[in-house]
């Protein structure tokens, strides 16, 4: 039994790491099965053993790497600065380059963009309700909204510009400037 799992496994890493290839090189919509089964060196047939087409592969590969950010944040003591939490999330977009700058940098799926984003708005709401420990304000939803596409807008640039500073300098700068808006007390800022 252990043999057919790990050939599973074997076979689903090829045809994953096909996918982020291919989608380095051209767009997803000209991807084709047979593309897939060529460069992981598998069958049709094995693709769709696992998978029902290239959308579910492709959304199964996004949903894998948001359980895993998502086991990187639970796993986070409540009391990590913003730039120990950042270190983390670098260092796994580092580890994980290829299947980022596919999803990001290259002609990747606007459907990854929305999915991550809407992955860093949870992760905010989250931490902000955590902090406040009350219900949050008309206010803490723009935040949200603006802090998610910030922290998304410096990871594509960070991937885009092939990873041009160390995971180390990418968290500081960024959990510096969350921490300057996020430790601000509510009642302390201008209304505008």
């Amino acid at each position: 039994m252990s043999q057919i799992d790990r050939r599973v496994r074997k076979s689903q890493k090829a045809i994953k790491l096909a996918i982020i290839d291919l989608m380095i090189e051209k767009k997803f919509d000209q991807i084709t099965i047979q593309d897939i089964a060529d460069q992981a060196d598998v069958s049709r047939r094995t693709i769709y053993l696992h998978y029902t087409d290239k959308f579910d592969l492709l959304d199964k590969l996004i949903q894998e790497h948001i359980e895993e950010m998502r086991d990187i944040c639970n796993s986070q003591d409540m009391n990590d600065s913003y730039v120990e939490s950042g270190l983390l999330w670098f260092e796994y977009f580092e580890s994980q380059y290829s299947f980022f700058s596919a999803m990001l940098a290259s002609k990747g799926s606007s459907f990854f963009r929305t999915r991550f984003l809407a992955f860093f708005l949870q992760e905010l709401e989250q931490g902000i309700l955590d902090q406040k420990k009350q219900p949050l304000t008309e206010e803490d939803y723009v935040d949200i909204q603006f802090l998610g596409a910030a922290i998304l807008g410096v990871v594509e640039w960070w991937i885009k510009h092939e990873k041009p500073h160390p995971p180390a300098f990418m968290a500081k700068r960024l959990g510096l400037l969350l921490e300057r808006h996020l430790e601000v007390d509510v009642y302390d800022r201008p209304s505008l």
